[in-house]
């Protein structure tokens, strides 16, 4: 391909990538070094109150922002260094917490608290998919033909379902007396409450992430299955291997490319959990990276927002996801040099 023909076809999605993309990532990169402030002045206020026979004057000492012409209120931006990042990873505290051993301390603090479920959440979660939709993909491909149709379309009705109605649903089966509620209570005979502690949100987080994102694996595996070299299959059955042992030597083999590809995606999504702390409504219980951020995005009640908290948690939450991805993109570059 010439250089020109190269250019034509790459530069239109290169320079939308640099525009949506890299001038974004640089921008809350230096919004999360600059402090943005509102500019307070130090003025005398006289109050006086009516009386008799004389008035009664004090005078106190305010501050108050200082207005633009246009109304609005001044503001002033400064660099802070790393100071941003202080403050959401709170170091001296969590150090000190750790030195003690006091993990519950530690845990008080809204970065590491969120980290921890992240992490959780997100490791989890991703072997649970795996497996399931390997399980879906092999049961399916073994089945009648006539019956896979309808059980892929049933199987993908959840991926489909948008995440914040999907779990909205689950908590409106679960919260209060709903059904699931009324279900449980009625069969063990006592009262439950599945939002009124942390470790139950919790599950009811994983087992809705598992079931939302499971049907994408299913698709992936079962359409990986349809290339499968029978040949191989049929040999590995003639000497008599095991269906575990097909599994192992051959399916998955076969499938492992795939699999690092699901990883991958499935990563990259979980760690930045956050329709699930919404449409839960955990936030009292348990909180996620991308939920912190835009909690230091939500106005006070001044009207004022935490921008450099924000950018700077964005910042640690980009590099989480570089961290967990590393292994698998070695693991491909491995596999990619292998091959060539």
């Amino acid at each position: 391909m010439k250089g020109r023909t190269f250019i034509a076809f790459v530069g239109p999605s290169l320079f939308l990538m640099l525009l949506f993309i890299a001038a974004p990532l640089v921008s809350v990169l230096w919004q999360s070094f600059e402090v943005t402030q509102q500019v307070f002045e130090t003025v005398e206020v006289e109050t006086c109150t009516p009386g008799f026979p004389e008035q009664t004057c004090v005078t106190e000492t305010r501050s108050r922002p200082v207005l633009m012409e246009s109304g609005l209120p001044l503001t002033e931006t400064r660099f802070v260094g790393l100071e941003s990042y202080r403050n959401v990873l709170e170091p001296e505290r969590a150090a000190a917490a750790l030195r003690n051993g006091n993990i519950g301390e530690l845990l008080n603090i809204d970065f590491w608290k969120a980290l921890r479920f992240t992490l959780t959440f997100t490791l989890i979660t991703l072997p649970l998919i795996l497996g399931v939709g390997l399980v879906l993909a092999l049961a399916v491909n073994n089945a009648v033909r006539s019956i896979r149709g309808p059980v892929i379309f049933v199987s993908l009705l959840p991926f489909i379902i948008t995440p914040v109605i999907g779990a909205l649903s689950i908590r409106w089966l679960f919260v209060g007396d709903g059904i699931m509620t009324a279900f449980l209570e009625w069969w063990l005979q006592q009262d439950i409450a599945m939002f009124a502690q942390g470790w139950t949100i919790e599950i009811l987080m994983l087992f809705y992430r598992v079931w939302h994102v499971a049907p994408f694996a299913f698709v992936i595996f079962y359409a990986a299955l349809q290339t499968l070299n029978m040949d191989t299959m049929e040999s590995a059955i003639i000497d008599g291997a095991s269906r575990f042992e097909r599994l192992r030597y051959v399916i998955v083999p076969h499938l492992m490319p795939l699999i690092i590809f699901v990883s991958l995606i499935h990563l990259m999504d979980a760690y930045r959990v956050f329709e699930e702390v919404i449409g839960f409504r955990s936030e009292a219980h348990v909180i996620s990276l991308q939920w912190l951020t835009y909690d230091f995005l939500t106005p006070d009640d001044s009207g004022n927002r935490s921008i450099s908290r924000a950018s700077a948690s964005s910042m640690l939450t980009m590099i989480g996801i570089v961290i967990l991805l590393i292994p698998l993109l070695m693991r491909t570059w491995r596999d990619h040099r292998g091959s060539s």
